[in-house]
């Protein structure tokens, strides 16, 4: 049996990608050339906001005072998922010490960059959960500081819930700039503040580009797209909740790809049926954003089995990937291109998005196929050492030199040359290439 496609996609994340490179290089460029006079030009013109940029200490505490204390604790509550989530995974990092040969050592070392740049969406949608996420895993990584930035508001600023979440969590600067110009301004090292090392966190086409073009002069998490959900379905999945959730994840945008796998061909039309009644009964931005995402950018495949199943899933490598399937245990154990993986019909996307604990920085557009999603691990970098008495460094040293003069690069070569010379006087060695 081959795939079938009950539903095929008409647009793919590429299809509208217009070309914001050159738009997002002059923008760059001016703010590089112009400074904290520019960057405030760009919030003016582009966020509409000519209020401080970056916030106090006073304006931080006014800020939490606007949310209520149920939505405090509900931060709270999520902020220490992840933070006891990232404290685990660094806990995986560990300092290494060997032995090379008696007398040489050689050894690794995780250590922090120094500044972290964490990007916070602040347009359609106040993305709480993205300053949770971003801010909490630079925090526990142990970086000297970090800066956040989310789009103001006209008449606003930066919405309060983003504030306090991002303050909770550790940022040590909070900025009040969205777009290239936020990420410039954390880049640059404008206003007083350090360079960052590495920007992490999502956002829209513009940002995504100005990370493209910057990697390199600062390190990043990932060049994200769209966001991208598959659910993995038999036919002990129940339907309702199959539907539900890619609605769920269809309303992040009008682009953002949703795809149903599964080897019930009566799961999948049940589906399908269910999916136009729960879109009508979003809020009307949600509605518009699942309705377009639904109508050309979802999927609906049946597969010869679960094996096929898995294959197909692969091959999409999506940011996050669902299993509401009989026998999980092989379903974990067989998938292995996915951002974050979600086992069960008692979880779902959404719990990982807000407040579980994993991280929802993820991969999209296939990327899951060659990396995973934010954590510890991208804001440390592994170094190496080593160290070695003269005796432990005479083997390694006359294997050098050969292998340099092999290679044709004779100062290499003499750089063992001189030691051995040194160390081990009146020994005669055969350093030649084909010693």
């Amino acid at each position: 049996m081959t795939r079938e496609y009950l539903k095929k996609a008409t647009l793919t994340s590429k299809s509208d990608a217009s070309d914001v490179h050159e738009t997002v290089q002059a923008i760059l460029d001016d703010i590089r050339a112009g400074g904290d006079d520019k960057v405030r030009e760009y919030a003016a013109k582009f966020d509409k906001y000519e209020g401080n940029i970056v916030l106090t200490a006073r304006e931080i505490e006014a800020a939490a005072a606007l949310v209520p204390d149920k939505l405090k604790a509900d931060i709270q509550f999520a902020h220490d998922n992840v933070r006891r989530f990232a404290e685990a995974q660094k806990a995986t990092l560990s300092n290494v010490e060997l032995e090379i040969v008696p007398g040489f050592m050689a050894g690794q070392k995780a250590i922090p960059v120094d500044a972290a740049g964490c990007y916070i969406p602040g347009g359609r949608y106040s993305h709480i959960a993205s300053a949770i996420m971003t801010v909490t895993t630079a925090k526990v990584a142990g970086c000297n500081h970090i800066m956040a930035t989310s789009p103001p508001r006209p008449g606003v600023g930066v919405a309060p819930a983003i504030v306090y979440a991002a303050h909770i969590c550790g940022a040590d600067t909070i900025m009040a700039l969205g777009g290239v110009q936020g990420v410039a301004a954390m880049t640059f090292g404008m206003f007083g503040l350090p360079k960052a090392n590495i920007l992490v966190g999502p956002g829209n086409q513009f940002v995504a580009e100005a990370k493209r073009i910057l990697f390199g002069h600062v390190g990043i998490d990932m060049i994200a797209g769209p966001t991208d959900s598959l659910v993995l379905a038999d036919g002990s999945a129940d339907p309702h909740i199959v539907a539900t959730d890619l609605v769920s994840q269809a309303e992040h945008g009008y682009n953002s790809p949703v795809w149903l796998v599964t080897d019930d061909r009566a799961l999948a039309q049940d589906v399908m049926a269910r999916i136009p009644a729960l879109i009508d009964d979003l809020p009307e931005v949600n509605r518009e954003n699942a309705a377009a995402a639904w109508r050309d950018y979802a999927e609906v495949i049946v597969c010869a089995d679960r094996e096929d199943m898995a294959a197909c899933s692969d091959a999409y490598a999506p940011e996050h990937l669902t299993v509401q399937a009989e026998d999980l245990d092989w379903w974990k154990d067989r998938l292995s291109c996915y951002g974050s993986l979600f086992l069960g019909e008692e979880t779902t996307v959404s719990y990982g998005d807000k407040a579980s604990g994993t991280n929802h920085v993820l991969p999209t557009s296939g990327a899951a196929s060659y990396t995973g999603g934010l954590s510890v691990h991208k804001y440390m970098k592994i170094v190496t050492w080593q160290q070695s008495t003269r005796d432990g460094s005479k083997q390694v040293a006359q294997a050098t030199a050969r292998i340099s003069r092999l290679e044709g690069m004779e100062g290499h070569a003499r750089a063992a040359d001189v030691r051995l010379a040194k160390y081990f006087p009146g020994e005669n060695f055969d350093l030649s290439a084909n010693g």
